[in-house]
Parts: C-alpha cells; structure tokens; sequence
C-alpha cells in the first residue's frame, strides 16, 4: 500500500485538551474513507489537523510528500459566511488560486474551466447569482464546482451532504465516485450508516480516540456503533494533555 496520509499516535485538540486521542493508521493513496462518529467524536478535529488548521498536540500527521496547499478542503456548511457579499462565478474561481495565485489574472483556459465546472454540478446560469441568495444544495454545489477547479489528490469533506435535499446529494455522490476513479484520495466525515455501506469501502470509527478502523462492513457493527456513541458521552471534556 502506498499511503497518501499516516497517522503516528496523533493527538489533536484546542487550548491544551485533547479531542482526538492517540490516532495511528494509514490512508492508502486513491482510498475512498469515511469518517464515522457520533457528534463530537473529533472527525471535525481530525480534519482541520490533515489540512493544517490545527497542529498536533502529540504525535504527527505525514501527508506523503503533499503540501498542505494542495489538499482540497469542504468545511461544514455552518463554517461559511453566507453573507459575504460574492457571486457563484468568483467564488467558484476561488479554486485556481493555487495556479494563478490570490490576485493574478484569470484568462480565457481559466474561464473556459471555471464554466465547466459549474455547469458540471448543474449550475448554469447562476454565475452571477449572490451566494446569500442560493438554497443550501445550490450552495453546496457551488463549492463542489470549486472543489472540482483544485484539482487536488487528496479532497477532505466534512458532512458534504447534510442538510441538502436528495437529488443534490446524490449527484454530489456522483462526483466523489468520479474523483474515485480518477484515483483520487477521498476522505469524508458522514453521519448516514446507509449512504456509508454502499458507497464507502473503509470506514474510520471515531469517537475521541480510533473505535475500529476497515472495511465497512466489519467496523459498522452494532457492537461497534454502540461503544462509540458510550466513549463519546463518557468523555471529560476538561481532561488533560494525554501522556506521550
């Protein structure tokens, strides 16, 4: 297996207490992963360490010769400013920064992209649509249309279909088969065990601290589900830094 992340005994957490606990395993390059846990259980946290929003409070995250710059990251939709006075066409042109730089310019290729991929995740025609003004699903498709302009290996999605209705998250699902064929690293946060076992072929059990970590079938036990929904209500969220 050649690894796209590597976890080393990692601890993550805020203001010294920890929210993800001892956490070792591998993500193998092109994996398509779900992240599983009740509320709370760290997968947020966990998120925010692999694209570098938070450092480790032990151990390490090796990202296998990926610069953070090159992660494509979709926060919760809770995490964005849906007032910020921008339209559907700039906001998706946010995703070739990383080629053309935060202010450079954006030629006719880049145009020509920037359209694809709206139109990619049925959009067209709301180019100059406010994002304030878009339904939840629209929203989310926006951001996977600039997700698509990252051309990223590794894409982290943090609960990219809550709260959005059926018809855009199966089309969303479709993308993410997609970027699976195209041998992309996939890693997600989900709370539907259904949508999970049938699309996702390892799961990462999370609750604070790894529960089970393989195919979906064999950590997606109710034995399992049951211990991790337990950890998490039995966590003290005033504990100490835990020991090396």
């Amino acid at each position: 297996m050649t690894a796209q992340l590597q976890f080393r005994d990692l601890t993550l957490g805020y203001d010294r207490h920890p929210a993800v606990h001892h956490l070792d395993g591998a993500v193998a390059r092109g994996a398509l992963m779900a992240v599983v846990g009740p509320n709370g259980a760290g997968k947020s946290t966990l998120f925010k360490g692999i694209v570098g929003m938070l450092p480790p409070l032990a151990g390490r995250i090796d990202r296998c010769g990926l610069r953070v710059r090159e992660i494509a990251y979709l926060p919760q939709a809770a995490e964005l400013d849906r007032s910020f006075p921008i339209n559907v066409y700039d906001l998706v042109a946010m995703g070739l920064w990383r080629r053309t730089g935060l202010f450079g310019g954006v030629g006719g290729k880049e145009r020509e992209r920037i359209h694809r991929a709206i139109a990619a995740v049925g959009l067209t025609g709301f180019e100059r649509r406010t994002i304030g003004t878009l339904s939840g699903g629209q929203m989310q498709r926006v951001l996977f249309a600039r997700l698509l302009l990252q051309d990223a290996r590794l894409i982290v999605l943090d609960e990219p279909f809550t709260a959005i209705d059926a018809k855009t998250a199966a089309d969303l699902l479709d993308l993410v088969r997609r970027w699976h064929a195209e041998e992309r690293t996939v890693v997600a946060a989900l709370h539907d065990i259904d949508l999970v076992k049938a699309n996702f072929s390892e799961v990462l059990l999370l609750a604070r601290e790894p529960v089970a970590w393989g195919p979906a079938a064999e950590v997606l036990t109710p034995d399992n589900l049951l211990k991790a929904r337990r950890m998490c209500e039995a966590f003290d969220e005033a504990a100490a830094e835990c020991a090396a």
